[in-house]
């Protein structure tokens, strides 16, 4: 009785989709920056075992220290990581899906076209020159 009408508010499609693409893009950047924090924790974890408890002392690949090769292996996944959300998202966002979708169903239409064409080729609908059959017992129309 006093509440005050909600107004309904709607998004149109093009509006949501620019939402949908804004918060999957704000996803992307939290979980690599996510990722950033995670490895530079873990590669502080790493030389601490190293150089401060003597983890791994002997092992030594290609006379360099093992958290050397693992810091870089690491770095490695997250410089993908990083390449995936700011250069490669760019080439392959919902723009170049849509266009591929439409390429894709472009083909398929045409390939029912030329199947339908054949068919037509080979197996033609009588003429309506011909005569058609006719009941013999029409339906009463009360």
């Amino acid at each position: 009785m006093f509440s005050k009408k909600q107004e309904s508010t709607k998004i149109d499609r093009e509006q949501r989709e620019l939402i949908e693409h804004a918060q999957f893009r704000i996803k992307q950047k939290k979980n690599l920056f996510r990722h950033f924090i995670v490895f530079l924790a873990g590669a502080v974890l790493l030389i601490i075992l190293n150089k401060f408890l003597d983890f791994g002392t002997n092992f030594r690949p290609g006379q360099v220290d093992w958290f050397v090769w693992a810091v870089l292996l690491w770095f490695f996944l997250f410089l993908i990581h990083f390449l995936n959300v700011f250069l490669f998202s760019g080439f392959m966002n919902k723009k170049w899906e849509h266009e591929q979708l439409d390429k894709l169903v472009a083909k398929q239409k045409e390939k029912i076209a030329k199947l339908q064409n054949k068919v037509d080729q080979e197996h033609p609908l009588p003429n309506s020159s011909e005569p058609k059959a006719i009941n013999p017992n029409p339906p009463l129309n009360p």
